[in-house]
Order: structure tokens, then C-alpha cells, then sequence
């Protein structure tokens, strides 16, 4: 079942990057995904993994963050 839910949210991650372009809300989900993914490593036992992935989480919510107070259409 871990197996299954680390590769659903690998799965999201990847389609969310793919559509950042097109909504400063995919950016906002590919960083939930991200929070996702990392939350797999840890239960995994692979802490590194969990560590860069939270990081990635957090650039992604930051990233968000900037495009929504600059005025980037939605």
C-alpha cells in the first residue's frame, strides 16, 4: 500500500510540474504533492529523500506565493 501511495504522489508531482505553466495553482499543488512525496520517504525509511522533498515543498509554496503577490493571472 506504501508502494502505491508513493507512486500516486510521485504521479501528481510530475503532472502538477508539467501543468505550472498554465496556473499559479498547479504550482500550489505540485508543492502539496511535494509535502506528499516527502511524508512517503519518511514512512519509507528513507529520510534523506523526505528531507529534500519537504524542501522542494517548501520552495514550490514559496514560488506560489511570490506568482499570487505579483498578480499573475489565476
Amino acid at each position: 500500500m506504501l508502494t502505491v501511495y508513493g507512486a500516486g504522489v510521485v504521479t501528481l508531482m510530475m503532472l502538477f510540474y508539467a501543468l505550472e505553466s498554465r496556473s499559479p495553482w498547479y504550482t500550489f499543488a505540485f508543492g502539496l504533492a511535494c509535502f506528499g512525496s516527502s511524508l512517503y520517504g519518511w514512512l519509507a525509511g528513507t529520510w534523506p529523500f523526505g528531507v529534500v522533498e519537504a524542501v522542494w515543498g517548501i520552495v514550490a509554496l514559496r514560488k506560489w506565493y511570490v506568482l499570487r503577490h505579483a498578480g499573475v493571472a489565476s
